[in-house]
């Protein structure tokens, strides 16, 4: 499995960004595709996620409202749709997949690939 995140750049606070994970190589039927982020000096985080079979999603307390996470079964691309931005925001972002076993896939997958990592800054 290989996953490609991109749409990662610099941005002003209350600003948007959208980023893509692409994935290819996934044979579930039932997958998870998650978002997390990582700061420096930070644990990383779990923000979101979507599952494949039925769109569920999930969002941390601390993106919710602001992000939207959505995902293109076709081309088993996930979209991150931030908006509203704030410099705590700013990490390292990496998706991961896996098979889901149950809701929300952020706890219940048992996520087993990971991209690169794409980095989101936000000045203030």
């Amino acid at each position: 499995v290989q996953l490609v995140e991109s749409g990662g750049g610099l941005v002003q606070a209350g600003g948007s960004l959208r980023l893509s994970c692409a994935a290819s190589g996934l044979t579930y039927d039932d997958y998870a595709i998650a978002w997390f982020r990582q700061a420096p000096g930070k644990e990383r985080e779990g923000i979101s996620s979507i599952s494949s079979a039925d769109g569920s999603a999930y969002y941390a307390d601390a993106v919710k409202g602001r992000f939207t996470i959505t995902i293109d079964v076709y081309t088993k691309t996930v979209y991150l749709q931030m908006n509203n931005l704030q410099p705590e925001d700013t990490a390292v972002y990496y998706c991961e997949a896996g098979v889901r076993l149950a809701s929300p896939a952020m706890a219940f997958a048992l996520f087993d690939s990971w991209g690169q990592g794409t980095q989101v800054t936000v000045s203030s």
